[in-house]
C-alpha cells in the first residue's frame, strides 16, 4: 500500500504481544522483525487456491497477522505459508472475512482500494530496488518494481510485471453477496524465480539463505448499496481509513521502510523437515544504522549528535559515525561481530563492506 492512513483495531496487552506473537523488542524500542523458513516442495503444485497439495499440509503455518505497528490484534485472522522449488517461491495466504467482496477488475489498477493480499519482496536487503505485488478476491493483481522507498524519491516502476505469476483465489462462502455470511479467503501464488531474482546479488534462486519479505492485509469498513459493497465513508464523504494487518510489524503506519521486513529463511529441506534459522548479528546492527538515518533524514533535532553517541548492541559497544562528503553523507560503523564495514548511504541504500573496500572509498 502506498499511503500511510490510520488504523483501528481490538487492543491487547504487550505481554500478549510478547509472548503469544512472537514480536520481540530490542533494547527496549525497536521491534525485532519476524522470521519464516521455507521448506522445499516435494511435488508440484496446484495452483487453485485451495492448499491440499502435500507439502502445504506439512508446512507450517506463520504467525497470525499483526496491526502494523504491532501494538494491535486485528478483528479477523490472517496467517500464511511459504514453499519453494527451483522454480517458483508459493504463497499461501488464509484470511478470516465474514464479508467477502471486490469490485476491480482492471489488472494494475490500485487494487488495494478492495480488500487485499499484499506481499513486499527486497532480495538483497538493502531497501533499494523492491517489488510489491497485491491481489483482491476476483484474483485481480497489481505488481510494480520500487527503485528505492518513497523518503528516498525513488521510480515507481507500475508497467513492470511478474511474467509467469501464477494465481488463484479460493472462497469459504460467496463473493459480494451480503444476505450472506462469509468465513474467509484463500489466495495461492506460485511467483518465478527467474522474474525476481533479477534485483538479486547474484541473481540466484536463494537456497540455504534469506531475503527481506512482509506481508500485508488491507481490510476496509464497507457500505451497502443496493445490495453493492463499497469503501465506508464518513458524514463529511470521505472514505474512512482502512485496516492494516502484517505479518512482521512495522513499527510504523508504512509499509515502505524495508528495513522493518521480515526475514525468510529458504531451507533446501523438503516440507516436513527441520531446519534453524537466526537473524544475522550484523543486522541488529543494521536496524539501529537505520534508526539514526531516519533521524537524520527526517531533520530530527538532535539527531546528527545522537549518530556519534555509543551503543550497545548484543552487549558489543558500537559507535557510529557521520561521514559528510560533497554528495552527500554515510553513516557508518565497523562491525565488532563479523569486522565488516556496515554503512547507509544518504539515500538509504545499505552496505556491507569488507573494512579495506571502504577505506578506498571514503
Amino acid at each position: 500500500m502506498k499511503t500511510s492512513i490510520f488504523i483501528q483495531s481490538r487492543t491487547c496487552s504487550l505481554v500478549l504481544l510478547l509472548l503469544c506473537l512472537g514480536i520481540a523488542t530490542m533494547n527496549g524500542q525497536e521491534i525485532v522483525p519476524r522470521n519464516y523458513i521455507a521448506f522445499k516442495a516435494s511435488e508440484t503444485l496446484t495452483i487453485d487456491g485451495k492448499g491440499d497439495d502435500g507439502s502445504w499440509q506439512k508446512a507450517p503455518w506463520s504467525q497470525d497477522y499483526i496491526d502494523i505497528e504491532g501494538k494491535l490484534i486485528p478483528d479477523y485472522r490472517t496467517r500464511m505459508k511459504m514453499l519453494w522449488d527451483n522454480d517458483y517461491l508459493y504463497v499461501l495466504a488464509e484470511m478470516e472475512e465474514p464479508h467477502v467482496w471486490a469490485t476491480l477488475k482492471q489488472r494494475d489498477t490500485v487494487i488495494f482500494y478492495n480488500n487485499d493480499f499484499e506481499i513486499f519482496i527486497d532480495p538483497d536487503g538493502d531497501t533499494h530496488n523492491y517489488y510489491e505485488y497485491e491481489m483482491n478476491a476476483h484474483n485481480t493483481l497489481w505488481d510494480l518494481f520500487l527503485t528505492k522507498p518513497y523518503r528516498n524519491h525513488g521510480k515507481v516502476i507500475d508497467s513492470w510485471d511478474i511474467q509467469g505469476v501464477k494465481s488463484a483465489v479460493s472462497i469459504d462462502g460467496t463473493l459480494n453477496d451480503s444476505s450472506d455470511t462469509d468465513k474467509g479467503w484463500t489466495v495461492e501464488i506460485a511467483i518465478p524465480w527467474k522474474v525476481i531474482t533479477e534485483a538479486s546479488n547474484g541473481g540466484q534462486v536463494p537456497e540455504n539463505d534469506f531475503w527481506r519479505i512482509n506481508f500485508s492485509r488491507v481490510n476496509w469498513k464497507f457500505d451497502l448499496t443496493d445490495g453493492r459493497y463499497s469503501r465506508k465513508k464518513d458524514d463529511n464523504g470521505k472514505f474512512m481509513p482502512e485496516y492494516n494487518w502484517v505479518w512482521s510489524p512495522q513499527g510504523v503506519i508504512n509499509m515502505h521502510e524495508p528495513e522493518h521486513w521480515g526475514y525468510v529463511y529458504f531451507s533446501s529441506e523438503e516440507a516436513g523437515g527441520k531446519a534453524n534459522f537466526s537473524i544475522p548479528q550484523d543486522d541488529y546492527i543494521k536496524w539501529y544504522l537505520y534508526s539514526l538515518y531516519r533521524g537524520v533524514l527526517q531533520g530530527k533535532k538532535d539527531a546528527e549528535k545522537l549518530v556519534a553517541m555509543p551503543k550497545t548492541i548484543l552487549e558489543k559497544a558500537i559507535k557510529p559515525s557521520l561521514d559528510k562528503h560533497r554528495f552527500g553523507y554515510n553513516i557508518w560503523v565497523k562491525s565488532p561481530f563479523t569486522g565488516k564495514i556496515l554503512t547507509i548511504k544518504e539515500d538509504g541504500e545499505f552496505r556491507s563492506l569488507e573494512a579495506v573496500s571502504y577505506t578506498h572509498l571514503r
